[in-house]
């Protein structure tokens, strides 16, 4: 593997492990599923295309290797756990408490969608991912990727809803 190639990997690893945590819901699990897909990526790098995105196949390989662990454990839901966050100079506990509730059940909803669609929310709202490159990711077609983004909003829209009492 030539160097450029290897800074691009490295580079990428805080935006993989940000993902593969909030798709496995567990730090723990993601840093397994991290370490799984740079082991696999470096195992197949022969298999990687010159002149295409590295992110996008990385991409492809967290999620297939996060499948995979799933089907192989049966696992059909997870819960995700609150990634660390930072710590700001200046502590306002309210403010705090009011942000760790919200992201508490941000992250439990999440967490209730179906796989399909936790993985085109994550890749598109949190990594910042087109639709394109999306569909690139899974392998699907760009509508089946609006339709499962549509999905996705509603669903938390819906529930967003119930929680206000609206």
């Amino acid at each position: 593997m030539d160097e450029a190639l290897q800074r691009e990997m490295l580079a990428l690893l805080p935006r993989l492990r940000r993902f593969a945590c909030a798709l496995t819901g567990s730090v723990d699990r993601g840093e397994d599923l991290l370490q799984t897909t740079c082991e696999r990526a470096i195992a197949q790098i022969h298999q990687f295309q010159p002149g295409t995105r590295l992110d996008s196949w990385m991409y492809r390989i967290a999620r297939n290797s996060f499948l995979n662990d799933q089907r192989a454990r049966g696992v059909r839901t997870a819960h995700l756990n609150e990634v660390s966050q930072s710590e700001s100079s200046v502590f306002d506990g309210n403010r705090a408490m009011e942000s760790h509730l919200t992201y508490e059940a941000v992250a439990q909803f999440v967490a209730r969608l179906p796989e399909e669609q936790r993985s085109v929310l994550l890749l598109v709202c949190v990594e910042g991912l087109s639709y394109r490159e999306v569909a690139e990711i899974t392998d699907l077609p760009v509508g089946t990727i609006t339709s499962r983004l549509g999905r996705a909003r509603q669903a938390l829209k819906e529930w967003m809803e119930r929680e206000n009492g609206d």
